[in-house]
């Protein structure tokens, strides 16, 4: 039960940290963050898995994680606008 509440803690960080470092407004809410911030952690590991990362260190871990969080976040919000329409200025 300990690790799932670490994941979500660190997924709440992550998604946080990617919805501060992309401009914008953001679809979703706290939830929405969460899942971000965790299925981006799982994409930072994908990603250090195909690097032959064995062991990457704990910044490098945090710092694929963010950019798989912002990855997801871009794909988000490209979704979202889509389902919306198009938009009247």
């Amino acid at each position: 039960m300990s690790e799932f509440l670490g994941w979500v803690v660190f997924g709440l960080i992550v998604g946080v940290i990617a919805k501060l470092l992309m401009p914008g407004k953001d679809p979703g809410g706290f939830i929405v963050t969460i899942l971000l911030g965790v299925a981006g952690a799982v994409l930072g590991g994908f990603a250090a898995s195909a690097m032959n990362m064995q062991q990457p260190t704990p910044a490098a871990a945090w710092i694929l994680s963010i950019l798989g969080a912002i990855l997801l976040l871009v794909i988000y919000r490209l979704l979202a606008r889509g389902q919306r329409g198009p938009t009247v200025r």
